[in-house]
């Protein structure tokens, strides 16, 4: 039953009473599990393209004419990236001696890009920083982490420092500039899209025009800024399904994860869109390949548009393209028995082309062949949208043999010309329920269908093999230890 109280804030927060109904019978249903048909492996859902291919697929983009831009989503924290080090605040003195992450932390802490700053933050505080280095002191960790110092546990990651150059340091904002500048300068400019947290949108825009200054080509960048819209996040629930109330007896809603970021999306204005995360970045020594697979992803996508797209001119006109087009659905990831009607529909549909690596152990999505309204579909699954208590379906997903590095190049229109309105491709059925906890109390949290899972479900896709040299993420402030990030 909601009061007037209710009633004001679902207004504020941009939700209507239908959208709250829907979420609470969704906590009650569930979301029933995928269904895998497959793992997509080499040659059978995962294209490895040969030299000549290569070379052709970036010739087809370099000579394109189409609008591109670049997709960053930088909005959260770097909290989770720097957890192992927030424990060591917490930790009895003799734990916090005997810690290896302790050790690591400080034996290495000059391969850090951030050296010099933290450096500086300890000694503005009064204190001897050689001192403190010998002794290993927690004053040093705090100074990172905190407030009092360089903030690095609350900032967000595009912000930090992450590599160290012979007269620079660079944080992820930066190289992701320098990378558009190397792939998406098209038509004589670059365009630049990162999601933001209102928190901190000042601080990125404040950061980003500090780097323009004097940088060569400043003038031809275009950099844009947007955040999670309040109308995507969903409300949380007790763990009897009730609406979950805080301590003023307000309803309690949280952000939805990415899959709430396909609005952003949705108001772009481009032919292409390169998807990429803000912390999958390298220093400039290793960012040739990384640049190389960029173009050949989006030279695949402009090849398969420009088929899809003529078929689709040639059905208008009256040709019969069912052959032809059921073996083009099969190369962009829909297999099935079709009619001329379904060829037309299944083409004209989002496209997106998805860079996979080997699997190396890696958590997070893979790609899979699913069963999906009578036809098979390739998708970007994660371990949670699988039962893993059936066995069979356990067998297939332990086939897996590549990785989803969120490493993408969408097209956006149609053979019109005009913008697919992308919230209708979602398959809304593919949620996540997490059980989380607010102020000591357990509650359950529903997480829209995954920008790159469940929101393109029903697009038009291509997986293709890239090098694991393109995949460099940083989810711990340990794995900028890493030689490539160095």
């Amino acid at each position: 039953m909601l009061n007037s109280e209710d009633r004001n804030q679902l207004h504020t927060q941009g939700v209507s009473e239908d959208q709250l109904n829907n979420q609470v019978s969704r906590f009650k249903a569930g979301f029933d599990p995928l269904e895998l048909a497959a793992a997509a492996t080499v040659d059978r859902g995962i294209s490895k393209l040969t030299d000549q291919d290569i070379d052709e697929s970036i010739s087809v983009y370099e000579s394109s004419t189409v609008d591109v831009l670049k997709f960053v989503p930088a909005s959260g924290a770097a909290s989770r990236m720097f957890k192992a080090l927030f424990a060591l605040l917490d930790m009895e003195d003799a734990a916090y001696q005997s810690s290896e992450v302790m050790q690591e932390f400080f034996g290495k802490i000059k391969d850090f890009a951030f050296y010099d700053d933290l450096k500086a933050a300890v000694e503005s505080t009064g204190a001897n920083f050689e001192e403190a280095m010998s002794q290993k002191d927690k004053k040093v960790v705090a100074a990172l982490l905190t407030d009092e110092g360089l903030s690095y546990g609350s900032l967000p990651k595009g912000l930090l420092r992450f590599h160290r150059y012979e007269d620079d340091v660079k944080t992820p904002v930066q190289e992701h500039i320098s990378e558009g500048l190397a792939y998406a300068d098209k038509n004589g400019g670059v365009n630049i899209h990162f999601t933001v947290s209102p928190d901190h949108q000042q601080k990125f825009e404040a950061h980003v025009a500090e780097v323009m200054k004097g940088m060569p080509n400043a003038d031809k960048i275009n950099i844009a800024y947007s955040t999670q819209k309040n109308s995507t996040d969903t409300v949380a629930v007790d763990l009897e399904n009730a609406l979950f109330r805080d301590d003023q007896g307000k309803m309690l809603f949280r952000p939805a994860g990415h899959g709430a970021l396909l609005e952003n999306l949705n108001q772009l204005e481009a032919d292409i869109v390169f998807v990429k995360n803000i912390d999958n970045v390298v220093p400039d020594r290793i960012k040739e390949e990384t640049i190389r697979y960029k173009k050949v992803l989006a030279g695949v996508l402009l090849k398969y548009q420009t088929q899809a797209f003529d078929l689709l001119k040639r059905a208008e006109s009256g040709d019969d393209v069912l052959e032809e087009g059921t073996t083009l659905l099969g190369k962009m990831g829909v297999v099935g028995e079709f009619t001329k009607e379904d060829v037309v529909q299944l083409l004209d549909r989002p496209i997106r082309v998805c860079g996979m690596v080997k699997n190396e152990g890696e958590p997070g999505g893979g790609p899979f062949w699913v069963h999906s309204r009578g036809n098979e579909t390739l998708q970007i699954v994660e371990s949670a949208q699988v039962n893993t208590d059936d066995a069979a379906q356990q067998s297939i997903f332990v086939e897996s043999t590549h990785f989803n590095p969120v490493d993408l190049v969408c097209g956006l229109k149609n053979y019109k010309g005009e913008k697919f309105d992308l919230l209708g491709y979602r398959d809304d059925d593919t949620g996540f329920i997490t059980e989380k906890s607010y102020q000591g109390r357990k509650l359950k949290a529903m997480e829209l269908p995954g920008l790159w899972n469940g929101s393109m479900a029903f697009w038009n896709t291509i997986f293709v093999e890239v090098p694991l040299i393109t995949f460099n993420p940083v989810k711990t402030v340990m794995d900028l230890l890493k030689e490539n990030h160095q």
